[in-house]
């Protein structure tokens, strides 16, 4: 892909890491509820930000072959030092899923009790869910013309951004 500004290097995410509290319960949730498969888990010790840290770093699979990455410190004041401080802030990963995907998923969290909620976009329908640690997951469903939505939003993204800068917040979204 080629922007304004030259080639983009970056060819697709490797992962997304995140400090949990206990390995187990992320895998129970990554693997045996959303269906992502365990793929490497390295245990490890090195120099993170001034200290020597123990850890485990576990990767659970996407279809592109990128993944999602967790940590476990070994001591549980790394863990209160390093995790994400703000849990309920509107960090998120996004994931792309097709229509039986995003089926499949709510059947899935529904099966294991997991409560979320869905929203649609109009551009896109998104399922957000909490990880055991807090971390909002989304699955998006593209909607049908998303080609076209895609091609009106690269046409205008500068000239939107301009105008969200000096102080020009009307909603753009006439999709919903």
């Amino acid at each position: 892909m080629t922007t304004a500004t030259g080639t983009i290097a970056a060819k697709r995410l490797h992962h997304h890491a995140y400090v949990v509290r206990d390995q187990e319960t992320t895998r129970r949730f990554y693997e045996d509820v959303l269906g992502m498969p365990l793929v490497a888990t390295w245990c490890e010790q090195e120099h993170v930000r001034g200290k020597l840290r123990t850890y485990c770093h576990t990767f659970f699979a996407l279809a592109d072959g990128s993944a999602l990455a967790f940590f476990q410190l070994a001591d549980p004041a790394d863990h209160d030092e390093l995790a994400a401080a703000v849990p309920t802030s509107l960090n998120h990963v996004a994931l792309a899923v097709d229509s039986d995907g995003m089926a499949d998923i709510e059947r899935r969290l529904g099966a294991a009790g997991v409560p979320y909620r869905v929203i649609d976009h109009g551009y896109c329908r998104s399922l957000y869910v909490l990880d055991p640690d807090k971390m909002q997951l989304e699955f998006t469903l593209d909607a049908p013309e998303v080609e076209r939505i895609n091609s009106v939003r690269r046409g205008d993204a500068h000239a939107e951004l301009a105008r969200w800068l000096a102080g020009d917040h009307t909603p753009n979204n006439d999709l919903r």
